[in-house]
């Protein structure tokens, strides 16, 4: 009876405390629910993530972007990154006080960070609110953080110095202050972060001189802002390298750095990489004892101001494979030592004032030089070097891939050896004094892509060994004396996109064989004595973006040159003895930008169809015997007077230094033309018309079913392709700056780009040290050339050089299925995941079906190529390892599958066949996985289960145990939501049967999904 009276209080107690606990805990997660309400209340959401989700009807920690605690069930984590979100940040966040992760990075959110977010000292670990619109001052208040790991605030606006308050941070390992305007100098209490890991304050406006502290506080600190340093001190190096013994990298670059290079920076054991280029370095480049860099692989100290000799001592970094030290003012021979770097892969020397001896033997450095049986890279230009090209360049190894020695002031003969260099790709050899014939042995080179040889004093024939280089992609001869006619065979060079044989003494007319080139872009054959007339399939050339004929001895009529042309931007004919008309039909050129017509024997009229090429800056008609009145509309609005100097009888603007044209009264005529047009001309035009009307409307009528069958209303013209350079590719990517990259594959990286006209767009730059990658390229250009569909992704321009190949695609802002299926911040209902695999099936259905092409197939279809454009409608992308079956083909075989794993067909992964029912049964994968939310590579399918026998095991009453929970979450509709999803699974299992011959066709596929969600729509609007 004791025990009992003192156990009843004590249970009472109990029951008293855990009750309040509870009360408790619900009134503070109640208060972070007021705090996220709060905060919603006060941001824009234009894309009503917040406003759709964050609801007192659910859960907080069932919100989208909230993460709670397991003990306290308070939240923890806060992650809003990419939403769209904007406005001010509130300072309702302050109340989290359980907030661990603080993540708002990627919207656009202004103005400054409020100081209520110092109240999280007690737990918060990580923040970041990079890629905003925050500005005013860098924030003193985040010192007060003391649990603070990590910190992001690039590409905002802050202002002002970094407080001494941040150097309280004795926790902090992370720092990333790049893209603002912070200014002041470096503090040294940088070193009080001792767990500072990765540093990066570039692209700011700090100033001022490194401390020995601050240069140790990480080997991988990202230092690119406008340093204003008058000097590296090398007692400061001595003391601040002693500290640095581990280091392994050294990175520099892109800065204002000023002073000599310290030789104690090459004391260092552990260095392997240094990157010091485009600096202002100056003095002497040190010189390596026995025991300097060891290890070091990449030493680049390009575009800085370095003089002197380059050091024979650079042999000891024995390891060395890259060394960049062009750009400088280094002088005096190239080092004989260099051959000692047997690893030595890349070496670049140009722009600089390196010479040779007088004597032929000045160029031995080249013997030493071929010890480097690994040697890809050899940059020699730009320096005056001078002397003669020697044999022994025919000893360097297969490996030797680039050779670039222009402007050299080489002299002699290009050596006959030069063919031995079986791997060579690229041979530049231009502004050099060069002479004597181009040597027969080119021939041999088999690899080359491009033979510069412009600007020298070579002479006779262009030998037709060049028509062996299948793969040349540019070649150019500009500006020598070569003669004679151009050869007939250059058609065998189906690779060749730029041809440039001006400045010559080329004679005779330009071969037939020359307008079959059709994928060629530029050619420039001014300057010569080439004669004979243009002959009209000229416009084959469809991609051609650059003709100059001028300056030679063409006669006749300019040829009718149509559409055919539209990606033509610059055209000269000027300087030859064309007569007759401007064609009409240039009016058609819709990409003109350049027109050079003068100094001819032209006549008549300036066509206004010239008024519809709105892109024409540059217009010369001069010295011709043109008349008439001069156009006024278009581009003619901006012309001047030197574009119409010295024609016969010009009329026109007093501006453009021409007569005005006269007005002629003809009155009476113009009544009898019209009573005579009433009388006679005008019924019988009515009559055509009424006519043409009615057998219009009954091919219309019979071809109606045909049509729809056909799909046809998805059906786009094919793609008016421009052509796009690198430099407009590297502008608009901002230098592929890694903040625009939006994937990496396997073939390439995906960028988001603008273009100079503020367009959007995808940018696909493939790697091209790939082999792969090349026919990755050329299959994608292939297909996505000859096929256009409302459901596949649009090429908008290429980018095709010798050593870079880039797809301008159409921006899809939405992202990928991927994204979207697998993202805690984005959420698709059954209707969207319907509409975006019926766009797919429609895609699969044209690519296989629907074009007068063979059938296209796929070969890798997945979530992560399906990509959703501002309407949430899919295109299919990516077909770098794409088949075009062959005519009447039903399959093809090949021996290396490259498509992914889960997503493959039996047939292609086991024996390599290739059909549409490939593309079926991936197709029956994506749905699947669409609506179960499961990866078909999921670590739960091992051994013999597999995503198509889980799915299929489901069917027999356990269907809601795979789905993806989120789709039936509502229980008004459940059943038939059920209904829906079973219906689509049953469709998945016709597409992934084992055996092609039983899978069902795409046509059928896209017919059930449609029928699908016209049940469901159906039977939902029912319910209500």
């Amino acid at each position: 009876m004791r025990l009992l009276f003192y156990f009843v209080p004590m249970l009472l107690l109990q029951y008293c405390f855990l009750g309040s606990l509870a009360i408790a805990t619900f009134k503070n997660l109640t208060t972070d629910q007021s705090a996220l309400l709060a905060f919603k209340d006060h941001v824009v959401d234009p894309r009503g993530i917040l406003t759709n989700n964050w609801s007192i009807l659910y859960p907080v920690c069932s919100w989208v972007g909230i993460s709670c605690g397991v003990r306290h069930r308070r939240v923890t984590a806060l992650n809003l990154s990419d939403m769209g979100l904007g406005g001010a940040i509130p300072p309702h966040l302050g109340n989290l006080s359980f907030l661990v992760y603080l993540n708002v990075s990627y919207n656009n959110f202004h103005g400054h960070l409020p100081s209520e977010l110092g109240q999280l000292r007690g737990r918060l670990k990580f923040i970041s609110f990079s890629r905003n619109k925050l500005s005013e001052s860098f924030p003193a208040w985040i010192g007060v953080l003391s649990k603070l790991q990590k910190l992001g605030l690039r590409n905002n606006n802050f202002t002002g110095p970094i407080p001494n308050s941040l150097f309280n941070l004795s926790k902090l390992e992370g720092l990333d202050l790049r893209f603002n305007n912070i200014d002041g100098g470096i503090s040294s209490k940088f070193g009080n972060l001792s767990k500072l890991e990765k540093l990066n304050l570039g692209n700011n406006n700090l100033q001022g001189a490194f401390h020995l502290l601050f240069l140790c506080i990480s080997a991988f600190a990202c230092l690119q802002n406008s340093f204003l340093i008058n000097k590296i001190q090398n007692s400061i190096f001595r003391m601040t390298l002693a500290l640095c013994k581990t280091w392994s990298i050294y990175f520099f670059e892109s800065n204002n750095l000023c002073g000599p290079i310290p030789p104690t920076i090459f004391n260092i054991s552990s260095i392997t990489v240094i990157t010091l280029y485009e600096n202002q370095l100056s003095g002497h480049l040190p010189s390596l004892t026995g025991h300097s860099l060891p290890n070091i692989g990449l030493l680049s100290l390009f575009k800085n101001k370095l003089i002197g000799t380059i050091p024979n001592s650079i042999s000891n970094a024995s390891k060395l494979h890259t060394l960049e030290l062009s750009e400088n003012s280094f002088s005096g021979l190239v080092p004989n030592s260099f051959g000692d770097l047997r690893f030595l892969s890349f070496l670049n020397l140009g722009n600089n004032q390196l010479t040779t001896e007088s004597s032929i033997a000045g160029w031995s450095f080249l013997s030493s030089l071929t010890n480097c049986r690994n040697l890809t890279y050899l940059a020699l230009a730009s320096n005056p070097l001078g002397g003669v090209l020697p044999s022994l360049i025919g000893n360097f190894s297969a490996s030797l891939q680039q050779i670039l020695a222009h402007d050299c002031k080489l002299k002699g003969g290009v050596p006959q050896e030069i063919g031995n260099l079986g791997g060579l790709i690229a041979l530049s050899l231009r502004n050099n004094e060069l002479n004597g014939t181009i040597p027969t042995t080119v021939g041999r080179l088999k690899q080359i892509q491009a033979i510069d040889l412009q600007n020298n004093n070579l002479r006779g024939t262009i030998p037709n060994d060049i028509c062996h280089l299948k793969g040349l992609n540019i070649l150019s001869l500009s500006e020598n004396k070569l003669s004679r006619h151009i050869p007939q065979c250059l058609v065998t060079l189906i690779s060749l996109r730029e041809l440039y044989l001006d400045s010559n003494e080329l004679t005779s007319g330009i071969p037939s064989s020359m307008w079959s080139l059709e994928y060629i872009l530029q050619i420039n054959l001014s300057s010569n004595l080439l004669s004979d007339s243009l002959p009209s399939n000229i416009q084959n050339l469809k991609v051609l973006t650059y003709l100059d004929l001028s300056r030679n001895q063409f006669s006749g009529d300019i040829p009718v040159i149509n559409a055919g042309l539209k990606d033509l931007a610059y055209l000269s004919l000027a300087g030859n003895q064309f007569e007759g008309p401007i064609p009409e039909s240039f009016g058609g050129l819709t990409s003109l930008e350049s027109l050079d017509l003068s100094e001819n024997n032209l006549s008549g009229k300036i066509p206004k169809s010239l008024e519809k090429l709105l892109y024409l800056k540059q217009l010369n008609l001069s010295h011709n015997r043109l008349e008439g009145e001069i156009p006024t509309k278009g581009p003619f609005k901006n012309f001047l007077a030197q574009s119409f100097l010295w024609n016969y009888a010009l009329c026109g603007a007093p501006r453009l230094h021409v007569p005005p044209c006269k007005k002629l009264n003809n009155s009476k005529g113009s009544k009898k033309t019209a009573l005579f047009v009433l009388k006679y001309i005008f019924p019988c035009t009515i009559s055509t018309i009424l006519i043409a009307m009615v057998i219009i409307f009954i091919v219309r009528r019979r071809n109606k079913r045909s049509t729809k069958n056909a799909n046809q209303e998805v059906l786009l013209p094919l793609a008016t392709w421009r052509r796009t350079s690198y430099l407009d590719i590297q502008r608009a990517t901002n230098g592929f700056d890694e903040c625009n990259l939006l994937g990496k594959g396997s073939f390439g990286s995906v960028y988001k780009a603008t273009l100079s006209d503020g367009t959007n767009v995808a940018i696909k730059v493939f790697h091209l040290q790939l082999e792969r990658a090349f026919k990755s390229f050329d299959s994608e250009c292939e297909i996505l050339r000859n096929v256009r569909h409302r459901n596949l992704i649009k090429i908008i321009s290429t980018c095709c050089n010798i050593d870079f190949k880039a797809l301008v695609l159409e921006f899809m802002p939405n992202g990928s299925l991927e994204k979207w299926l697998y993202s805690h911040n984005y959420f698709l209902d059954i209707l969207e995941r319907l509409n975006i695999m019926i766009d797919v099936g429609l895609a699969l259905e044209y690519l296989h079906h629907g074009h007068s092409l063979a059938p296209v197939v796929h070969c890798d279809l997945k979530p992560s190529n399906i990509l959703l454009d501002e309407d949430m409608v899919a295109h299919v992308s990516d077909f770098g390892i794409s088949k075009l079956l062959g005519d009447g083909g039903d399959s093809v075989t090949q021996t290396m599958t490259m498509a992914t794993i889960g997503y493959m067909a039996p047939e292609y992964g086991s024996e390599g066949i290739v059909s549409t029912k490939c593309d079926v049964y991936s197709y029956g994968v994506l749905l699947m996985e669409t609506f179960t939310r499961k990866k078909p590579t999921d670590e739960m399918f091992i051994g013999e289960m597999s995503l198509r026998d889980w799915v299929n095991k489901s069917l027999s009453g356990e269907l809601t145990q795979v789905i993806d929970a989120n789709l039936v979450r509502d229980e008004q509709s459940f059943f038939v939501k059920v209904d829906c999803l079973s219906s689509i699974m049953h469709l998945a299992l016709d597409c992934c049967m084992e055996s092609p011959d039983q899978r069902i066709y795409m046509t059928d596929a896209a017919a059930k999904l449609k029928k699908i969600k016209e049940k469901f729509l159906d039977d939902v609007a029912s319910t209500k």
